[in-house]
């Protein structure tokens, strides 16, 4: 071995070879690796107050107390966040509305129709709950690969109306067609979000009365 090639060899074991996989993560992002229910949180009462443009993943992180580039380990952008709060909101929506129906009898139905107006008028306006109203606001912010994911939700929740107008129909308390009724229904229901306030004086039972008043033939 000539002596360049020994100082080329020498040099080469004196730096420490680097470990295999992926170099470990400090204790600052194994504490943001267990924080994305707040980070989620986080998104969506800032995208329900501050508007989804003018929201920054910095001020998303600096909400929950992370670093600015936090996100990033969870989400590929703002709109990937985005369209993970809007999931999020329906899967807990969906979740809730089943364990609602479950606890009322299918029959009557007007029964079953007042607790998903409800339960209904709980997910867009009960305490933290910003997810769904994002979905209202910020729809058009999303891909449209964005908007089929979320579509097949949506049709999941929708679809546990159905066979109550259905009932309803039948027994003459809806005269209007089951398919348009579930439209306008749940339209009008969701554009509470846009005027609803309890500090004004009514309560989410009575915005369901009134609903059920407004819909049905008792």
């Amino acid at each position: 071995m000539t002596a360049p090639q020994r100082l080329i060899q020498t040099a080469t074991e004196a730096v420490p070879k680097r470990p295999r996989g992926r170099p470990r993560k400090t204790a600052d992002e194994r504490d943001d690796g267990n924080r994305r229910p707040a980070l989620l949180s986080a998104a969506a009462r800032l995208f329900r107050r501050q508007g989804f443009d003018a929201t920054s993943t910095r001020d998303i992180a600096a909400a929950v107390g992370m670093h600015s580039g936090s996100p990033f380990y969870h989400f590929k952008s703002k709109s990937a966040l985005l369209c993970a709060v809007m999931e999020e909101g329906m899967r807990s929506a969906i979740a809730r509305q089943a364990c609602a129906v479950q606890s009322v009898p299918p029959s009557p139905a007007l029964a079953q129709m007042r607790q998903l107006i409800r339960t209904h008028f709980d997910t867009l306006h009960g305490r933290g709950n910003d997810f769904v109203p994002v979905m209202l606001y910020e729809h058009r912010s999303l891909t449209d690969l964005q908007r089929v994911s979320l579509s097949k939700l949506q049709h999941e929740y929708e679809a546990a109306w159905t066979p109550v107008l259905e009932a309803l129909h039948a027994s003459g308390h809806l005269r209007a067609p089951v398919k348009l009724s579930r439209l306008l229904i749940l339209g009008a229901l969701s554009w509470s979000v846009q005027w609803f306030s309890a500090r004004k004086g009514a309560s989410l039972d009575e915005l369901t009365d009134a609903a059920m008043a407004l819909f049905l033939k008792e």
